[in-house]
């Protein structure tokens, strides 16, 4: 039966328990040249699961094979598996999904901090630890590690949520030609060309891709990916491998925007036009929202990376230097409230690791330090949004950011089951702008609210000078202990400090807009009233003291991977938004306490795979004076996501998922509007055509649910107003792969 043991393999590891294991970025892993396969399992995949199991931490890892042969792979089908890990859904596509860990930049609208994305161990976080979400790509990562907490420090990362590091194959882990086709509903439409090969003493891989979706919505909701990624890997001497990685991605795609609680139960795929106007002795206004159809929202992106890193081995001894530069070109059209922001900037990164490990039984190092070092500059414009177009210029500015860290954790064996884990990590951060839009008054522009695509008379503002420069420093501090109860279970418990300082889109954001007036001007009648068009708020870096226990082992035919945290914390950064989505700027919130349950369970019964990702959060305010003790907007207090695998045959393997949030999500920190509970169901097949090609045929959303992906995210919410971004409904997709 020559089709049994790949695809059974390919079930167990779609459903394999998402184990705490180590870091490819650790010194070595990811430079493996010799093609060594352990039950199918590459070197630096190995190496990393056996790090990761070891680790007193919050820790995942994300098997590509598990996700592959699908056909649509989005950040969410991929991390939804990871407990303690929250995605919801925008607007389908590669676009930008809210991704939180631990709650960590939950209030940004889109997410654009709180977690440090990377690549092959260099970040695609720019400098100032902001980034855009859409430019990650799971499917091309042979593997994605999650470090949740303080797990992230090693990779010089110590904001609370952690970091998400994207594995890329190798010319030997994936050697030979594959491709790739897929189409479905909504316009869908993927290619995709691989190609890898080994040589003595070097590998190459290649990687291009390209999507198109026209998007379940009526308008505005087209997206298109191109991708191209390559590596080579060099072996210099017998101690001494380098690795060159370069990589291109073009990412566009429309923001249909939310819609109010009435149209989503209504017509889930309209788009919201903007708010009711009726004049009066005072004039009422009813549906707050953005006019998407008039202005006409979205965001092109690019990004080019060129990074190397080079690793030496010296008996117990491993050093590793990698070094990066990434130039990002974005392009975001916000609804006129905020207008056109234009950024380009170029980011260096510098990063040194080493680790010393005496026995090379043990899974960890005795001693690991890192230092990570990154500085860019971008130049940012402001454009009025003129109906859709690019308008008048009301802002420039010249944004530079300068990050380091520095870590150092041991593990120090207090006996042959006992392992004491301490840590320290530094930060300094610097965050600086220089004004340089050079005119006296600003620019405005409105439209009559009565009639919306009736423009008023321009108008214009003073001239406030938005420059700050704000150096942020702090040390994050770790404890934890861990047993080997037995070879199969491991206990551990840890208190961490987080540190987390603010980008520059929180300290310096348009303000004084409205759904038919850009910033600056909050009386759309009224050119000449005197408003800020820029806050730049004073606001202090968040941190954190968590506390975490968990347990990581087998219970029968049962792995299961537990941690229960508790985080204190300090000037969490809120991105506030009014009832229509206009923002307000961020602020530092009072004391805030974040808790919650990270649970993963799976097992395989015969040809039966199942998996169980649960996630409970609880994040509240802490005797706040105006939200009292409040759940925080946007924090989802269950996530459950219930997946099987089953070979029903040597060729065709069945499978479902339950996508569940039991309980209704708020949408204001006030708590007065929520999101309805929802559960989605998607059945996908594949089938193996030859040894070599795997159809694949799914169902997204079988029962076509009605549901809120997610939501706005506003300080004070009103019922009647468009803040509930919809889910896709019911889709149908078939693919096609061939492995040569």
């Amino acid at each position: 039966m020559p089709f049994t043991r790949p695809l059974t393999a390919t079930a167990v590891a779609a459903l394999m328990p998402t184990l705490a294991l180590g870091q490819s970025a650790t010194p070595g892993t990811t430079i493996e040249l010799e093609p060594i396969v352990i039950d199918g399992t590459s070197g630096a995949l190995a190496t990393a699961e056996d790090r990761q199991r070891a680790t007193p931490g919050g820790t995942d890892l994300l098997r590509g094979d598990s996700y592959r042969d699908s056909a649509t792979v989005t950040l969410s089908d991929v991390l939804d598996g990871a407990p303690g890990v929250v995605v919801q859904d925008f607007f389908g596509g590669f676009d930008q999904p809210r991704v939180q860990i631990r709650g960590s930049g939950l209030q940004q609208n889109p997410v654009e901090r709180g977690v440090l994305f990377l690549q092959d161990g260099l970040p695609l976080n720019q400098a100032d630890g902001s980034y855009i979400v859409g430019l990650s790509n799971p499917r091309a990562a042979e593997f994605v590690e999650v470090y949740r907490g303080y797990t992230a420090n090693r990779l010089g990362a110590t904001v609370l949520g952690g970091a998400l590091n994207f594995v890329s194959p190798t010319g030997s882990s994936a050697p030979g030609l594959s491709f790739g086709l897929t189409g479905g509903s909504f316009g869908y439409l993927e290619g995709e060309a691989i190609a890898g090969w080994q040589r003595d003493g070097y590998d190459a891989h290649l990687r291009f891709e390209a999507l198109t979706r026209d998007g379940f919505r009526d308008e505005n909701n087209d997206s298109e990916r191109q991708a191209f990624n390559a590596n080579l890997g060099i072996e210099l001497t017998d101690q001494i491998s380098a690795r060159v990685f370069a990589g291109v991605t073009d990412l566009s795609f429309g923001v249909p925007g939310p819609i109010t609680a009435a149209a989503l139960d209504r017509d889930p795929a309209s788009v919201h036009a903007g708010p009711v106007f009726t004049p009066g002795a005072p004039p009422s206004v009813a549906n707050p929202g953005p006019n998407v159809p008039r202005d006409d929202p979205g965001r092109e992106a690019t990004q080019a990376r060129i990074g190397a890193r080079i690793t030496g081995e010296f008996g117990a001894s491993v050093a590793d230097l990698a070094f990066g530069y990434a130039r990002t070109e974005d392009s975001f059209r916000f609804p006129v409230s905020s207008g056109v922001r234009e950024t380009d900037g170029d980011d260096f990164t510098f990063v040194a690791r080493y680790a010393y490990r005496p026995d090379p039984d043990a899974a960890l190092p005795l001693f690991e330090a890192t230092a990570s070092y990154i500085t860019g500059t971008a130049d940012r414009d402001y454009f009025l949004n003129d109906a859709g177009t690019r308008g008048a210029r009301f802002g420039r500015n010249r944004l530079t950011a300068d990050t380091l860290t520095v870590s150092a954790i041991a593990n120090i064996p207090l006996s042959d089951r006992l392992v004491l884990s301490p840590g320290i990590a530094w930060s300094h951060a610097t965050r600086d702008n220089d004004d340089r839009f050079g005119a006296a008054t600003r620019p405005t522009l409105a439209f009559n609210p009565a009639m919306p695509d009736m423009a008023l008379p321009p108008g214009v503002v003073p001239f406030e000078d938005t420059s700050y420069s704000r150096t942020y420093e702090g040390w994050s501090p770790s404890l934890a202990l861990s047993y080997q109860v037995n070879d199969r279970n491991l206990v551990f418990g840890a208190i961490s400090r987080s540190f987390e300082p603010p980008t520059h889109n929180d300290l310096l954001a348009t303000i004084n807009g409205t759904p038919n007036s850009s910033a600056g001007r909050p009386q759309p009648p009224n050119p000449a009233f005197p408003a800020s068009a820029f806050a730049t708020p004073d606001l202090e870096a968040q941190t954190a003291t968590t506390v975490e226990i968990g347990w990581r082992g087998q219970v029968g035919a049962f792995d299961v991977d537990a941690v229960v945290y508790h985080a204190a914390i300090e000037n969490e950064l809120l991105s506030l938004r009014d009832i229509t989505g206009a923002s307000l700027g961020a602020v530092n919130a009072g004391e805030t306490t974040h808790k919650g349950v990270e649970l993963g369970v799976s097992a395989v019964f015969g040809d039966v795979a199942a998996r169980l990702a649960y996630t409970y959060q609880d994040f509240r305010f802490d005797d706040d004076p105006v939200r009292g003790n409040n759940r925080l907007a946007g924090a989802t207090p269950h996530v459950i996501d219930l997946a099987l695998d089953w070979a029903a045959t040597d060729r065709l393997n069945l499978g479902g998922r339950l996508y569940w949030r039991p309980v209704k999500t708020p949408v204001d920190n006030l708590n007065t509007l929520h999101a309805d509970p929802f559960a989605t169901l998607d059945l996908n097949m594949r089938y193996a055509v030859t040894e070599t090609t795997t159809a694949f045929f799914e169902i997204r959303n079988a029962t076509d649910e009605r549901y809120a992906a997610s939501t706005l995210i506003v300080d004070q919410a009103r019922n009647d107003q468009a803040a509930f971004i919809p889910g896709d409904g019911r889709s149908f997709y078939i693919g096609l792969r061939s492995t040569f």
